[in-house]
């Protein structure tokens, strides 16, 4: 699934196609799931003509900042993925090894194509549908961004205040980690790096971290995020000690890590793989 550093590799891919750029050209998919309040038509309309100002992005959001309103937010979902066309993409581990286009070219799964003066193009697509699309007038009118918490890479609060918070917490600290109106970005695979390298259990209670211990977790968040974002979202160029390269395929997945063995189990409703021997 993307996390914030995969919203924040392709936040930045359109900022360098799109930005200070007009829009010349917007197709818009019918897809009564993916549009969440608005007609394809209204979304091209909201587009085209316009100049392409910033992207903004908080947790796992983006939208266009656009030089009118209203503006084009989105979601990427379980599998949705945003790339420049013409050009090599990284892919989602969850995209394997299956075509991007179709046999005449056309991006597969399409549910928005942007094209700006110059050429340049970008490409939504969403084979599970689980991403979305909408208008707003902007973050701060769009109850969605404003339920966020944090946005985990740019606004990560100091080891005190943090304790503070996972202190009036009694949930499993997997479960915490994910809760968006706390930690904004931090997804399943996220959460699970940061405890293997913060060497806390999942299920250990928020409100049982010493201060030690969060600011182990908070050295781990910084570290994950910094690289992850760092490379851009490249996983085949997280280091090769990272959980990340033997989390996946449940009970067909690696069974060691550096040795020790990995248990895969569901804490706060998702499939978490952890390493005992590690993780206290």
């Amino acid at each position: 699934m993307p996390e914030l550093p995969e919203v924040e590799a392709v936040r930045r891919l359109m900022r360098r196609v799109l930005q200070g750029k007009r829009i010349v050209r917007a197709e818009v998919a019918p897809d009564e799931i993916v549009l969440s309040n608005a007609r394809p038509e209204a979304v091209e309309a909201a587009l085209v003509g316009r100049t392409v100002q910033d992207i903004g992005r908080k947790g796992k959001f983006w939208w266009l900042e656009l030089d009118e309103t209203p503006w084009v937010f989105g979601h990427l979902g379980m599998s949705g993925w945003i790339r420049e066309l013409g050009t090599e993409s990284i892919r989602l581990h969850s995209h394997g090894d299956a075509p991007l286009d179709d046999e005449s070219g056309r991006p597969r799964f399409l549910k928005l194509l942007v094209e700006v003066e110059g050429g340049g193009r970008i490409a939504f697509t969403d084979g599970r549908r689980l991403g979305r699309l909408w208008l707003a007038e902007g973050p701060h009118a769009d109850p969605q961004v404003q339920r966020l918490g944090f946005d985990c890479h740019e606004n990560l609060p100091e080891v005190d205040e943090l304790h503070a918070r996972l202190q009036k917490r009694k949930s499993p600290i997997k479960a915490v980690l994910l809760d968006q109106a706390l930690f904004a970005g931090v997804g399943n695979w996220i959460a699970d790096e940061t405890l293997y390298h913060a060497g806390i259990a999942p299920k250990r209670l928020a409100s049982t971290l010493t201060r030690e211990e969060v600011t182990a977790l908070h050295a781990a968040l910084i570290k994950i995020l910094g690289h992850a974002v760092g490379v851009e979202a490249d996983y085949t160029r997280f280091p090769e000690d990272w959980l990340f390269h033997h989390r996946w395929g449940g009970g067909k997945g690696a069974t060691e890590l550096l040795g020790d063995s990995i248990v895969r189990e569901t804490v706060g409703g998702r499939t978490t793989a952890w390493v005992p021997a590690r993780q206290r």
